[in-house]
């Protein structure tokens, strides 16, 4: 029978990832999945399950990952512009 939680090895292999990444225990983490498959269409009365899937479905593929996003670590700075970046024509209105 497969493991429904993870195992102290993979979760050993997790805490010395993020050791070596020197995170303060005190940031703000985010865990998102990746590789996932969502049923964004409502399907018709009667149709086969195993090929159409509820509505709202969500499907997690083999090849899944796990992202795990520090937010304290992450400000958003939005864009500037290149102030010494000049367009090659003038702009016409037409």
């Amino acid at each position: 029978m497969k493991e429904k939680f993870p195992s102290a090895d993979m979760l050993g292999q997790l805490a010395i990832a993020l050791g070596k990444m020197d995170w303060d225990p005190n940031d703000e983490l985010r865990v998102k999945i990746g590789g996932v498959a969502n049923s964004g269409i409502h399907q018709t009365e009667g149709a086969n399950p195993k090929w159409a899937k509820p509505y709202g479905t969500v499907s997690y593929q083999s090849d899944a990952f796990i992202v795990i996003e520090n937010v304290t670590r992450n400000p958003v700075v939005p864009s500037q512009p290149n102030p010494d970046l000049k367009q090659a024509h003038p702009y016409e209105k037409k």
